[in-house]
């Protein structure tokens, strides 16, 4: 049971790529990792099946969304013309 824990903290969440030094840091970096594999948890209990898949899914949706309609609009092909334009 420790050891799925364990497993599926490093895998799903990055807990061991904390590059902080103080403690507290690491403290609140350790605590948001668990925060995380608990609501993966959760949700994959609700929904019957795995935390994996949750968390594959839930990737999945974030970066077909973010493809379709990006945060960030780059410049167009003009703006960059008229700025060299000098």
């Amino acid at each position: 049971m420790i050891e799925q824990l364990h497993r599926e903290l490093k895998q799903l969440t990055g807990i061991e790529k904390c590059q902080c030094r103080k403690q507290r840091a690491q403290r609140t970096h350790i605590a948001c990792c668990y925060q995380a594999w608990l609501s993966l948890k959760v949700r994959a209990k609700k929904l019957k099946t795995t935390l994996y898949r949750v968390k594959h899914t839930l990737w999945s949706h974030y970066l077909r969304n973010s493809h379709t309609s990006p945060c960030i609009s780059l410049p167009s092909q003009k703006a960059k013309r008229k700025s060299y334009a000098v």
